[in-house]
């Protein structure tokens, strides 16, 4: 239907561990049209996926949060195939979707009250449990880092600077959470055309 499919999309789909016959109506016709974004976006992924700050495991389990926020379920699939080869265990994997669906709650709910901007919603308490937070098993600077890089993806401007301090006073660098949010934003744009 849409012809051979291109080395570059193949690569494409290898970065993030699906086979070269997935099927994805826009990478298809990208493909067959020879499209030079096909391209871009394989050479955005890999550069952000082997960013010097973020090793192996790291990258894997940031890309796999996203999949898991924007409930792509063959990527969720394959990038867990490719964490459990780097040696990532059921208790990070599990840490790492715990921690994607806490902060779906925290994000809307402080977004809310930034949008309100009105004392009488902040000064309500959340009154929601948090207790993941308190000793995870993949650690503080790198729970504090998914969390930061699912809060931008969600748009949660008051949880991002929340967690971007957090994760700062946990030894991390501006250039390791910037390569952790490009990360989250490129898988965010893959998983657009998936």
């Amino acid at each position: 239907m849409f012809g051979t499919v291109s080395e570059t999309k193949k690569n494409l789909l290898a970065e993030i561990n699906l086979p070269a016959e997935f099927e994805s109506v826009f990478l298809n016709r990208l493909n067959a049209a020879d499209h030079r974004y096909i391209k871009d976006l394989k050479i955005n992924l890999s550069n952000s996926l082997k960013a010097q700050t973020l090793n192996e495991k790291e990258a894997v389990l940031i890309a796999l949060s996203i999949a898991i926020n924007e409930k792509a379920t063959d990527l969720i699939a394959s990038l867990e195939e490719s964490a459990k080869a780097k040696g990532v265990e059921e208790k990070e994997l599990l840490e790492v979707a715990s921690c994607v669906s806490l902060m779906n709650a925290n994000n809307i709910l402080y977004r809310f009250r930034h949008f309100m901007n009105k004392d009488s919603y902040t000064n309500i308490p959340a009154g929601i449990r948090m207790s993941i937070m308190m000793s995870p098993v993949l650690g503080k600077e790198f729970f504090e880092l998914l969390s930061l890089v699912i809060s931008a993806i969600n748009g949660c401007e008051l949880c991002v600077t929340s967690h971007e301090a957090s994760v700062k006073q946990h030894g991390a660098t501006e250039q390791r959470i910037f390569d952790a949010v490009r990360l989250g934003a490129v898988v965010k744009s893959v998983i657009t055309l998936l």
